[in-house]
């Protein structure tokens, strides 16, 4: 793609502009760092355009706060961009409301998911990132083929990002743009510390 532009455009009738409109979902995968800190930089896009984002973490821990979600909740709530709303299946959805300390991370997952597919039926959001949603797929979790089918379907123009390892060969064939992120060198490999500003 020299200069950003595509090698091949397909005779499809498409406009240049409708071209630029197509909905993009986009899968970060691999073992290496960076997947979801790519994802949130393509949220700040979102952002700045004026896109309403929404943000599902499927793994995190409610103790771990992380800096982009510190950013994002404060733009969102600045007045300025879009709005930014944030779900952690860690503390417990927050449409969610259950007593007691038992947690079913799977029931968790199951319902984060049904959620998502109310959002994207209802077009209620411009822009979602799907943190670490790979996971609860490879766990059985999440139904891989309903993953595919409502991703697949949804209407409008709402842009998807996924994070995670082992994103499945059925995700990476549906999705428009996927970048596997390669460790080469990592601090941790001569023993070192995850850092605050590095890591979270």
């Amino acid at each position: 793609m020299p200069q950003g532009r595509p090698e091949y455009v397909p005779d499809d009738g498409l406009t240049t502009r409708a071209r630029r409109r197509q909905p993009v979902l986009a899968v970060h995968t691999g073992t290496g760092k960076g997947k979801s800190t790519a994802a949130f930089g393509m949220a700040l896009r979102a952002w700045a355009a004026g896109w309403p984002i929404v943000v599902f973490q499927f793994v995190k821990s409610p103790k771990w706060k992380v800096g982009e979600e510190t950013a994002l909740r404060a733009l969102g709530a600045g007045g300025q961009g879009a709005p930014v709303t944030w779900h952690k299946m860690g503390e417990g959805w927050s449409w969610i409301q259950r007593p007691g300390t038992e947690r079913d991370h799977a029931a968790e997952a199951a319902e984060g998911w049904a959620q998502i597919r109310r959002d994207l039926v209802a077009q209620a959001y411009r822009f979602y990132v799907l943190d670490e949603f790979t996971y609860p797929i490879k766990w059985g979790w999440v139904d891989l083929a309903e993953v595919v089918s409502v991703l697949r379907d949804r209407p409008g123009n709402q842009h998807v990002v996924i994070t995670g390892r082992d994103a499945p060969a059925e995700l990476v064939a549906l999705a428009d743009l996927v970048t596997e992120m390669t460790k080469v060198k990592h601090p941790m490999d001569a023993g070192r510390k995850g850092q605050q500003g590095i890591e979270w």
